[in-house]
């Protein structure tokens, strides 16, 4: 496995499949179905090129298997923070510890912008998601985001970590 930088040549779509699967696998349950069955193909692949995001990409051979962006915070109130926007894998490489290396990495380059406190958020009914994040340092902070997607009111927990 290979953690690298997203460069102008990889391919967008393939990104953001890992985005499409990941949804309709992990969030199965939390947001409606129809809507993760509504998500159109390449529906990410602009979102990893916003300005001030940066992406990272976890690579099987060529393949691309998972993505984490991250970036300063894009909220005033942690201006001074570092955010993990996503980490998402295929479906098939979920559980078997390539998560950590890609969450670590990500970290590892918010330290390396400066940032000594790091952020993220959750949706609250995704037990395997905070489980995850604790296991892996982060704190419940006990901010919270209210979210809609399709149709479904939901509520966002972030999880913060502290930097040596």
């Amino acid at each position: 496995m290979e953690i690298r930088l997203m460069n102008d040549g990889d391919d967008r779509r393939a990104i953001s499949k890992v985005y499409e699967e990941s949804w309709k696998f992990a969030y199965k349950g939390l947001i409606p179905q129809d809507y993760l069955d509504s998500i159109p193909e390449g529906h990410w692949a602009e979102a990893v090129d916003l300005p001030g995001w940066n992406t990272l990409l976890m690579l099987d051979g060529e393949r691309i298997v998972g993505t984490s962006s991250y970036c300063h915070s894009r909220f005033d109130d942690w201006k001074d923070y570092g955010e993990i926007i996503s980490i998402y894998f295929l479906p098939g490489y979920m559980g078997k510890g390539y998560g950590r290396a890609l969450l670590q990495a990500a970290v590892d380059k918010l330290a390396g912008m400066g940032c000594r406190d790091i952020l993220l958020w959750v949706l609250a009914e995704n037990e395997r998601a905070k489980r995850f994040y604790v296991k892996n340092g982060f704190t419940v902070s006990g901010a919270c985001l209210d979210d809609n997607i399709g149709g479904k009111a939901l509520k966002e927990v972030q999880y913060v970590r502290h930097l040596e």
